[in-house]
């Protein structure tokens, strides 16, 4: 049997080469997407290997990752989910679980994020009863401020979630200086920054709770899937049980009685010696990923460091190509910080002689995918106008960004001929409307 899977494996690394050749460049004609997976023939062994194991539900191979995640982002624990999102909602929820005591969110209290993101970011807020307070972001690195978040602060305040926006590390020494100093919890989302640093430290590793997306556009990827990870063991097991049905046993899908008392418990008002199997302590999702999903993952896990210098190379030469061109407002990471970025932002200068429509349309052209950032400003869009929320200060860079940005890939598959290409077809839209 062992000889026949070897075979089987040893073909689907050819057939990865056959059906994945090198293909030539064609400027103007071969699409430059924004985002995407990079896929090897390990990638492709991986998840035939799991499927011929049969691991279709959430095993051996993601209590692996989780483990190797876990130390690789110097957390203490790693949670596995179906998604970023899913990730967001689990961190949020955790917050309001009964086990916290005093401590915990209620309906009503108020969690300081940012106007200018993504919807998941937020969602998790209202969806839990929370209220969102929104601040906004410095154009440059599209980010919020220590400043704007201390402002923000208020009788009602228990919280922070913001993400590092495009990879590049939020003020996150200080926000988290501030969350300590008035008794709040914070949550990075970090599906952007696996790999950013700040003052030397690893984003993810500031807050109570941090979140990863392995969403195909990120850093690494599972097809879908998520992570939450935290150093605090309290916050692990209430996410745990928020992922796994709400149940309060630990035990493995598959495995019994590993804390020897599996019919000792009595809990609630159920019978003594209820199977503790059966019995939830928390009203909680099934959100769990697969271990096909983590085979997969394993496999990029082990490229990180390669994905991350070439996003780093990447943002550096359009950078360094597009310094100095007229009526663009170009990125800047935030001081102090060693960004992982996830794409380059752009933001034309509202008096350009060329609208950031203009610029895009002929972009895309050209093959050259763009992508807005996220959704700009989240309280102009009808899903959130009618919903509870306070603003602090004025949201007038947001509005910048929700009318003059946009963002370009950097990811790993993006060869020096790409960016170059990009980098020309800019300079030549700018320069024929100067």
């Amino acid at each position: 049997m062992s000889d026949r899977k070897d075979l089987i494996l040893e073909e689907v690394r050819k057939y990865h080469q056959e059906a994945s050749p090198e293909r030539e460049f064609i400027p103007g004609t071969t699409e430059i997407w924004p985002s995407g997976a990079v896929l090897e023939d390990a990638d492709r062994v991986a998840l035939v290997e799991a499927a011929l194991e049969m691991r279709i539900a959430a095993g051996t191979s993601s209590r692996k990752f989780e483990s190797q995640f876990a130390r690789r982002l110097k957390r203490r624990k790693a949670h596995l989910t179906n998604s970023g999102s899913s990730a967001n909602l689990l961190a949020v929820s955790a917050l309001t679980s009964h086990v916290l005591e005093d401590r915990r969110l209620k309906p009503g209290d108020e969690v300081i994020t940012v106007a200018a993101g993504f919807p998941t970011t937020v969602n998790p807020i209202l969806q839990n009863g929370l209220i969102p307070v929104f601040v906004d972001v410095d154009l440059t690195t599209c980010n919020a401020t220590a400043d704007r978040v201390a402002a923000a602060i208020g009788p009602k305040t228990r919280a922070i979630i913001i993400a590092h926006a495009l990879g590049n590390p939020f003020e996150v020494t200080e926000i988290a200086q501030l969350a300590q100093e008035h008794d709040l919890f914070l949550i990075e989302d970090n599906c952007d920054a696996v790999g950013s640093l700040y003052d030397g430290k690893l984003t993810g590793t500031f807050g109570d709770l941090t979140t990863v997306s392995f969403y195909p556009a990120h850093h690494l990827t599972m097809g879908e899937g998520g992570c939450v990870l935290t150093s605090n063991l309290a916050l692990a097991r209430i996410v745990e049980s928020l992922r796994d049905w709400g149940r309060d046993c630990w035990c493995e899908p598959g495995e019994n009685d590993r804390c020897l008392k599996r019919f000792k418990y009595q809990m609630g008002t159920l019978p003594a010696g209820y199977d503790h199997k059966y019995i939830f302590s928390h009203v909680g999702y099934n959100l769990k990923a697969t271990d096909i999903q983590a085979a997969l993952g394993l496999t990029q896990l082990a490229k990180l460091d390669s994905f991350i210098e070439a996003r780093q190379r990447n943002w550096r030469r359009l950078r360094e190509g597009l310094d100095g061109v007229p009526g663009l407002l170009l990125p800047e990471a935030t001081p102090r910080s060693e960004p992982s970025w996830f794409g380059f932002v752009i933001t034309v200068d509202p008096k350009a002689p060329f609208s950031r429509a203009e610029l895009v349309d002929f972009l895309e052209g050209r093959k050259i995918g763009t992508r807005r950032l996220f959704a700009g400003n989240l309280t102009r869009h009808p899903a959130y106008i009618d919903q509870p929320h306070r603003i602090v200060g004025e949201l007038t860079n947001s509005d910048i960004i929700t009318e003059h940005t946009f963002w370009i890939g950097v990811y790993p598959a993006l060869t020096d001929e790409m960016l170059d290409y990009v980098t020309a077809s800019i300079k030549e839209f700018v320069a024929a409307r100067g």
